[in-house]
């Protein structure tokens, strides 16, 4: 799979001339040329620390996206689900100037699995040797450092299946041969397409502050029902019916009976975040798979269902089992959620402060 060959270094950008300027420049060259300009200031301002870098990478999928008709937020989807499965860096490899986009692309592909020069940045013998590699920057080399050239590749090849969302989500899967990938990247465009921006990082607590709750860090506890396992998440004992709410932007992934968590919803962030709420006595009947959510808006109501057969009740005490589970593209693990959970109750709090 090409998601376990990905180089994630940051590196040094130079964008010289935006795609635009290869595809418009014999008969369009005033448009090329404000398109490069354009395009070059868009990286020097994210290079001298200017502006923010979430708008200047907005900017660069907008440039991209006038100069290939892919939209912009399919870029985003694409660059988010990169920058999520990222290993972290070293201080080695951290360089003055980074990229603004994580789309990091191996050197067999983006040069040619037989290509006997692996660093090779001349179009014309990367696309010989059936290498990835574009000149999108007008520069004429086709660097995979230069996050005009990645993009614009990544454009070419999702150009060659079509506009539709279907015809993306197949050109994605010609390029990952990962199912996982294909729909993450599928969930993170609908994310941004509907909310129309980058930042979708806002955060609620789970229950309704104020209300009659307590928790602890219940993490790691052992647990015996269905076999010996670890608890993989912080209990929130509440009355039943209380309302259970959205911690994030996100997607409902999944909905309905489990054996373990009951009724239980499945929801996941632009940070490739799964988000577990688990026995619950119902769920929100407007909410359905493929959903789009908000922080604060209600999803379920606490209940007591689980360990047993679907509509199995009143084996434990009624409360929420909230969980977190992080997808580093091949393997998907939870860690302890409770840190947030405090965060988030913590802001709610100051949050009501302020109103009175």
């Amino acid at each position: 799979m090409l998601a376990l060959f990905r180089i994630t270094a940051i590196r040094k950008t130079v964008l010289c001339l935006s795609a635009a300027a290869m595809l418009w420049g014999e008969s369009h060259p005033e448009a090329a040329a404000a398109a490069g300009r354009s395009l070059s200031a868009v990286s020097d301002e994210a290079a001298s620390g200017k502006e923010n870098i979430s708008a200047n990478r907005k900017e660069l999928y907008d440039q991209m996206s006038a100069a290939t008709g892919i939209a912009w937020f399919r870029f985003a989807a694409i660059d988010q689900y990169e920058r999520t499965i990222a290993k972290k860096k070293s201080s080695a490899e951290v360089q003055t100037k980074p990229r603004l986009t994580g789309i990091s692309i191996p050197a067999p592909v983006w040069c040619g699995p037989l290509n006997p020069d692996q660093g090779d940045q001349a179009q014309e013998s990367i696309s010989f040797f059936g290498g990835f590699g574009k000149d999108g920057s007008g520069d004429g080399l086709a660097d995979p450092e230069n996050d005009a050239d990645v993009l614009y590749s990544m454009a070419r090849h999702l150009m060659k299946y079509g506009d539709s969302s279907s015809d993306f989500n197949i050109g994605v899967w010609e390029y990952y041969h990962n199912g996982r990938a294909t729909q993450r990247i599928a969930q993170f465009a609908k994310l941004y397409e509907h909310f129309g921006r980058l930042d979708l990082s806002g955060s609620a607590f789970p229950l309704p502050v104020g209300k009659i709750y307590s928790y602890r860090s219940t993490w790691g506890t052992g647990r015996s029902w269905g076999g010996a396992r670890i608890h993989e998440g912080t209990d929130l004992f509440t009355p039943h019916g209380m309302t259970v709410r959205s911690t994030c932007f996100g997607i409902v992934e999944t909905k309905g009976w489990n054996r373990y968590g009951g009724w239980r919803i499945g929801i996941r962030d632009i940070e490739n975040r799964y988000h577990y709420y688990a026995h619950l006595a119902g769920f929100e009947k407007s909410l359905s798979r493929g959903d789009i959510v908000a922080p604060g808006q209600t999803i379920g109501w606490v209940g007591s269902s689980g360990y047993g057969k679907p509509g199995t009740q009143g084996k434990f005490p009624p409360h929420l089992h909230y969980g977190i589970y992080r997808d580093r593209g091949i393997t998907e693990w939870a860690f302890d959620p409770y840190p947030l959970l405090k965060q988030w109750e913590n802001q709610e709090y100051r949050a009501l402060k302020k109103k009175k």
